[in-house]
């Protein structure tokens, strides 16, 4: 969920860099997970680093994705939020339903 919205949030004002502790501090987490959310996304060139700070990369293949998960996200906020923090066995049993099982 961090990584959601730590994307959402740089994106919502691309111009603006934000550092480890800021986005730490925004998302009331601790630095070290603010880092490694920072770092997830710029590995999957969602973001851009540049001295220490990190901005939303607007021009990325991916914007077009990204912008259709900002407007499902503002409209179906608690179900996504519900879906992301409930329970993963609903999930599983559902997947598990499409395994194909060997006879013994």
């Amino acid at each position: 969920m961090g990584q959601l919205e730590a994307l959402l949030l740089l994106r919502a004002d691309p111009d603006k860099s934000w550092d480890v502790a800021q986005l730490a501090r925004r998302l009331y987490v601790k630095e070290a997970e603010a880092a490694a959310i920072f770092a997830h996304l710029d590995t999957h060139g969602l973001i851009v680093a540049q001295d220490g700070s990190y901005r939303y990369e607007r021009a990325g293949p991916q914007t077009p994705i990204i912008e259709q998960l900002a407007e499902a996200y503002a409209r179906q906020l608690i179900p996504i939020t519900n879906l992301i923090h409930g329970k993963p066995r609903g999930i599983r049993a559902f997947a598990d339903a499409f395994k194909i099982k060997r006879d013994k």
